[in-house]
């Protein structure tokens, strides 16, 4: 099969045909093999009843209902599970994502052997309130992430080559960071391409403001699994031991400054309970010791856990 398609979404019951329609023209009209996956999030209006009609009319459409709405990331991961395409292309129910757009895609990942390609809205019809804090985030992930050649890590619209979808995992609210995920599992040929954005036809966003709090600490969460996953003890020993020497050395300094006043017979001044700065020391030797125990405890359990050794390979012989 050339290309799989994988559309998860949410109450999007009018949008639907026109968008299967749109789809099935552009497949037909390039000869490709194809599969579209409808995931229904937990829809509380018709779409599931318009996935079924579409699956008459033509035996390329698939669909996968849940029962409740998990979100963006679950349907995803759930579509990606089932494509069998050589390619697997993702794009929102919405309409604001072109399919005149597949063919190119589908060009440039086999003539370039690429492992993903972003869309890039670069004209985008979105509110100020959303293009900003958007804007924002994608400066961040680039500069955690060192891709730099990414501007629109959200896009809907991305494909990606069949090897990456089935070695990732996209959980939470982590469908805007595939590309970083990739990345982290070894896929790095990663590049953009400058696609339509379309003003929304039907229905409404189903996107609050709270997406950016949670996306944020999202891409915190990958940094930190994608680069301490298999040895913890790097990044809290690192922190633990630094922050404990600190405040051991510190109150070494205030003891032996307090000792050597008394073997000179100088005047006391202060004392060491007395000095905010043997508190100081104190707090940060303690913080330093759990810190270090929290790295140890990691350690102890990733190597029980049964995925230690748990690394992705692209090829056997």
């Amino acid at each position: 099969m050339d290309i799989s398609i994988v559309i998860p979404l949410y109450n999007e019951d009018e949008s639907l045909p026109e968008l299967h329609d749109w789809i099935k023209r552009v497949m037909e009209a390039n000869n490709y093999s194809y599969e579209i996956i409808f995931i229904d999030d937990g829809s509380t209006d018709r779409s599931w009843k318009v996935i079924e009609s579409l699956k008459q009319r033509n035996n390329c459409v698939h669909g996968i209902k849940f029962r409740r709405n998990y979100g963006k990331s679950a349907g995803l991961n759930v579509g990606f599970e089932a494509t069998q395409g050589d390619i697997v292309l993702t794009m929102d129910a919405d309409l604001q994502d072109s399919p005149d757009e597949i063919p190119v895609l589908y060009k440039r990942m086999k003539e370039e052997k690429l492992d993903i390609i972003s869309g890039w809205k670069k004209k985008r019809y979105d509110p100020i309130t959303k293009t900003i804090p958007t804007k924002l985030f994608n400066w961040a992930t680039r500069k955690m992430s060192g891709i730099n050649n990414l501007h629109d890590f959200n896009c809907g619209l991305k494909a990606y080559r069949s090897a990456v979808v089935k070695n990732i995992e996209v959980y939470g609210e982590m469908h805007r960071y595939i590309p970083v995920i990739a990345k982290w599992a070894g896929f790095k040929k990663i590049e953009e391409q400058v696609v339509e954005h379309r003003a929304r036809k039907y229905g409404v966003t189903k996107f609050g403001l709270s997406r950016f709090v949670n996306g944020f600490l999202d891409l915190l969460s990958i940094f930190f699994v994608g680069k301490f996953q298999k040895r913890p003890m790097h990044f809290f020993g690192t922190i633990g031991t630094l922050s404990f020497l600190s405040g051991f050395l510190i109150s070494i300094y205030i003891i032996g400054e307090k000792l050597f006043r008394i073997y000179k017979g100088i005047h006391m001044g202060r004392d060491v309970t007395d000095q905010p700065l043997f508190y100081i020391a104190l707090v940060m030797t303690i913080i330093g010791t759990q810190l270090f125990l929290t790295g140890f405890l990691a350690e102890m359990v990733g190597r029980n856990s049964p995925e230690r050794n748990h690394y992705k390979i692209e090829d056997k012989l």
